[in-house]
């Protein structure tokens, strides 16, 4: 279903756009553009939104894809220190 008509956005791009941190109708439009034309959109659009009536529609995002892109993020360095146990 079309969420804006005259930016052609559709419910999962919305959607989509709120399961990967977007939590304002301002990230929305900065991401997507909804609302940024004729603004008939913005009521339905915010309704996606944590807090709204669609909130719950929203897909979490996978556990193992956030740990994964951790893995494999060229950027991070890790430090690894060894612990010990000692008996008293």
């Amino acid at each position: 279903m079309f969420i804006c008509i005259c930016n052609a956005i559709t419910e999962r791009q919305v959607q989509s756009a709120v399961a990967d941190g977007a939590l304002t109708m301002s990230d929305l439009q900065g991401q997507l553009g909804v609302a940024t034309c004729c603004g008939r959109c913005a009521e339905t659009a915010a309704e996606y939104l944590p807090g709204g009536r669609y909130a719950g529609h929203v897909p979490a995002p996978e556990v193992a894809a956030l740990v994964v892109a951790a893995a494999n993020d060229e950027s991070a360095t890790v430090t690894m220190v060894e612990i010990i146990a000692r008996r008293a």
